[in-house]
């Protein structure tokens, strides 16, 4: 079963930058799209960022300019580098990959900002 395994979270100051990574357990050539999401206490998950097999890629409004979605097929890793931080960015974040029908999920990593 492919897993994915999200990393980089952690407590930042407002305006500073991190670095998320979601690594699969294989080869993401054949992922049709990975995602970005998060999910704020009481408020639903939403999706921040998403790249496509191909290197389409599409942000959130909220993220735009600010935070940049990569991959590197060799390493089998989907990255988020957010940068200016602010504190609405605190969220768990998820990775999601798009394996045919089947729609994968991370375990999560913490965000937070502090203001």
């Amino acid at each position: 079963q492919v897993q994915l395994v999200e990393s980089g979270g952690g407590l930042v100051q407002a305006g500073e930058s991190l670095r998320l990574s979601c690594t699969a357990s294989r080869s993401i050539f054949s992922f049709k799209a990975v995602g970005w999401y998060r999910q704020a206490p009481g408020k639903e998950r939403e999706l921040v960022a998403s790249i496509t097999a191909g290197g389409s890629t599409n942000y959130a409004d909220s993220v735009k300019g600010r935070f940049a979605i990569s991959k590197h097929v060799a390493q089998n890793t989907v990255y988020l580098q957010m940068d200016s931080l602010k504190p609405e960015d605190t969220a768990v974040y998820y990775c999601s990959a798009a394996l045919g029908a089947v729609a994968l999920w991370g375990q999560g990593t913490q965000v937070t900002v502090s203001a």
